[in-house]
């Protein structure tokens, strides 16, 4: 039966090579096999390394300070922002529920339009148009049902 497993493994693959180890190493074929493994995972990190580190592509200490004090005082400058736009929406409602509370007092015609509305009688709708009411809730309901069930089985 062939081992799968060597003591000296651990040592192999952290590379560290005494006189002894690479004795074993030449001798256990679990060893040979780790040693070029890590050999060559050693050189192909050695080569990317290489390649990754280019003069001028790495920024200086300095650049990097730089930029993070930067985005931290645009963060800043976001975060103290949000009140200040939550202050502003909420103006801005009051303004236009202002406005539309001086437009219908002063409306003659809308005055009369909001009198019919609060005249008007659902049950007599119904009746009067039970298809178009039919059609209404088909519409409204059966057909974002249907669509939700064919997306469903995608």
């Amino acid at each position: 039966m062939k081992p799968i497993e060597c003591e000296f493994e651990a040592d192999v693959l952290a590379a560290v090579w005494s006189e002894e180890l690479r004795s074993h190493v030449a001798t256990c074929p679990i060893c040979s096999d780790v040693a070029a493994i890590a050999a060559a995972i050693e050189g192909a990190r050695e080569e990317m390394r290489a390649a990754l580190i280019i003069p001028g592509v790495i920024p200086d200490s300095g650049r990097v300070w730089w930029l993070a004090q930067m985005r931290a005082r645009r963060e800043a400058t976001k975060a103290a922002g949000r009140p200040i736009t939550a202050i502003q929406v909420i103006a801005l409602a009051c303004a236009v529920g202002l406005l539309g509370a001086c437009f219908g007092a002063t409306s003659l015609w809308f005055q009369s339009a909001l009198r019919r509305f609060a005249a008007f009688s659902p049950p007599a709708f119904v009746t009067e148009h039970g298809l178009l009411v039919l059609a209404m809730a088909a519409v409204l309901l059966l057909v974002p049902g249907a669509v939700y069930l064919a997306l469903g089985k995608e």
